[in-house]
């Protein structure tokens, strides 16, 4: 799976109107379109947030967000560039975020997409869940 070219979403700073949106996306998209993330946790973090995992079974826990089909041509550096971003790298502990395949749901159809999602890495989350603060209706304010 590691290397399927799956649409990213994104929650957080990446968003249109987010100050990486344009840095990281403008021109290498073919589509950005409203979708969710369920059962995960919106945590806000330093500046940007940390959609963290539910436990399996959880209810109610939904992230927005963005669904981003990159374009074929900028795919591989798109990831690559993504990957810097949230410092990920596969299988280092010190990661912050961990890049999961996971399945979202498209707003205007109810579609389900598999799709990058980078989500909080297990120690990240542990401290989240412990003594974090969640984000009202799991969607990050932009500003």
């Amino acid at each position: 799976m590691e290397t399927a070219r799956l649409p990213f979403f994104v929650y957080g700073t990446l968003r249109p109107g987010g100050p990486n949106h344009d840095l990281f996306l403008r021109g290498r998209t073919r589509a950005e379109e409203p979708a969710r993330l369920h059962g995960a946790v919106l945590y806000a973090g330093p500046g940007y947030p940390y959609a963290v995992e539910e436990p399996a079974g959880a209810v109610g826990a939904v992230v927005g967000g963005v669904l981003v089909t990159a374009r074929p041509e900028s795919y591989d550096e798109l990831l690559a560039a993504l990957d810097r971003l949230e410092v990920y790298v596969p299988g280092d502990p010190r990661n912050l975020y961990v890049r999961m395949a996971r399945t979202v749901v498209r707003a205007a159809d109810g579609r389900p997409v598999r799709a990058w999602v980078y989500v909080a890495a297990p120690a990240v989350a542990a401290r989240l869940r412990a003594g974090g603060t969640p984000i009202e209706g799991g969607t990050w304010p932009l500003r």
